[in-house]
């Protein structure tokens, strides 16, 4: 749980409300996509098959920090969304989300056994079965998001669609995850990556949903341009921040902890900031990016403590 991952000095830079919130959103998603799982089948389907309705559910339940419903669910609570829709439009990028780390799992990807302290997709089910769960996740997560329980206003979902299309993609987080393929030698030799390639593979692999996180609620709440860009701003920094300390956490972190294996990109050759720059200067990098994301929301003031606040867990993390 996310209450576990903070010591009492982070917690307290934190601040007390945070942890609270974010474990009712966790909550929250948890129960929504309990209900969206059902083994019942909807309109237009035929069956939902046993095997594959339990390989997604393994790999979507029951563990996470839900850092990305989060949010979107208080990004949408600056502009006064219903929490509800804001949940639908969550769980449909959870379901993304959790897609893409049963394929990185997978052994022509990244090979691990372990993800969130349980064995992978992969190794509690088997490999066929795991991929079709990262295929049924990712395409259940539109379903979601064109739903009238999302939002009323079918422009609006076009644009959740497209935008989440476009940040899982070609151009975000499949192309990210091609090029930290490239980095590691997969096709001929090692591709070499400077501060600036891996800058970008790092916003396009990790960054792009965390951004779509931010502009989703941007998107539900019909925000207008100025407060569209800040919250661009925002997700852009915090997606930064946010692939710095998961990469500082392979090289430091306990993997008892951290729920997999650590010490990993290193030996696999990846292209990482912490390996252009050294764990110091990361660190900076990470607490100048902390200080970007903060800045981003002066516009909304008070209403954006909260958001605020995932910016200094996001670097505080343990796991």
């Amino acid at each position: 749980m996310a209450s576990e991952i903070l010591n009492r000095e982070s917690a307290r830079a934190i601040g007390d409300d945070f942890l609270p919130r974010l474990n009712g959103v966790a909550a929250d998603i948890e129960a929504l996509l309990d209900r969206l799982l059902a083994p019942h089948p909807l309109e237009g389907e035929v069956a939902r098959p046993r095997r594959l309705l339990d390989a997604m559910r393994y790999s979507s339940l029951g563990g996470g920090k839900r850092l990305r419903p989060y949010l979107v669910v208080e990004t949408a609570a600056l502009f006064d969304v219903p929490r509800e829709r804001a949940l639908m439009a969550g769980a449909a990028l959870e379901c993304v989300h959790c897609y893409s780390l049963v394929h990185d799992d997978l052994p022509a990807m990244d090979n691990d056994a372990l993800r969130r302290g349980q064995p992978t997709a992969h190794k509690a089910f088997d490999e066929a079965t795991a991929i079709l769960a990262g295929d049924g996740l990712l395409t259940y997560a539109f379903d979601i998001l064109a739903r009238s329980e999302t939002h009323p206003n079918a422009s609006v979902r076009v644009a959740l669609v497209s935008a989440l299309a476009r940040a899982s993609g070609l151009g975000g987080m499949a192309g990210g995850q091609m090029l930290d393929l490239a980095a590691e030698g997969r096709f001929e030799r090692p591709v070499s990556f400077d501060e600036a390639a891996v800058g970008t593979l790092q916003a396009m692999k990790t960054g792009a949903l965390l951004r779509f996180a931010c502009l989703a609620g941007a998107i539900l709440g019909e925000a207008s341009e100025r407060e569209h860009a800040a919250l661009d701003r925002y997700g852009s920094a915090l997606g930064r921040a946010f692939q710095i300390a998961d990469d500082l956490l392979d090289v430091e972190g306990d993997a008892a902890m951290v729920g997999k294996s650590t010490g990993k990109d290193a030996a696999a050759g990846k292209a990482t900031l912490v390996g252009v720059l050294g764990p110091e200067r990361a660190k900076a990098r990470l607490a100048a990016l902390v200080v970007e994301a903060e800045s981003a929301l002066a516009a909304f003031g008070e209403a954006a403590t909260m958001l605020k606040a995932a910016a200094r867990f996001v670097a505080e993390r343990r796991a």
